[in-house]
């Protein structure tokens, strides 16, 4: 059973940057594609970006092009969110999620294993 440790979120103020990180306890995820989602309080779980095992296909939603960057290292064993520009409206709990199928997808449900999630909040 493979399980998901988020890091890197915090408080900062409006147009700072964060980079969260996830890496794997069990076993290696280097195989998988890997999501990040988020969730603000009230709101249903929503995709912020997601990569295959080799880069090779990334995906982000519209309000975060341009401002996140999803990557990997393999070797390290770890999946990145490189966040800029960030806005309140990128407040909440980030969470990172491993697909077995090396396919990306939007949808929640699609992944086999998840973080406990890591907060990340945006003051104006």
């Amino acid at each position: 059973q493979v399980t998901l440790i988020e890091s890197g979120g915090g408080l900062v103020q409006a147009g700072a940057s964060l980079r969260l990180s996830c890496v794997p306890s069990g076993r290696t995820f280097s195989g998988d594609a890997v999501g990040w989602f988020r969730q603000a309080p009230g709101k249903e779980r929503e995709f912020v970006a997601a990569i295959t095992s080799r880069s090779r296909s990334i995906y982000y939603t519209d309000s975060v092009k341009g401002r996140f960057t999803i990557s990997r290292d393999n070797a390290k064993n770890t999946v990145y969110l490189q966040m800029t520009s960030l806005k309140p409206e990128d407040t909440g709990v980030y969470y990172c999620a491993g697909k077995i199928i090396n396919i990306v997808s939007k949808t929640p449900n699609d992944y086999d294993y998840w973080g406990q999630g890591t907060q990340v909040t945006v003051s104006s």
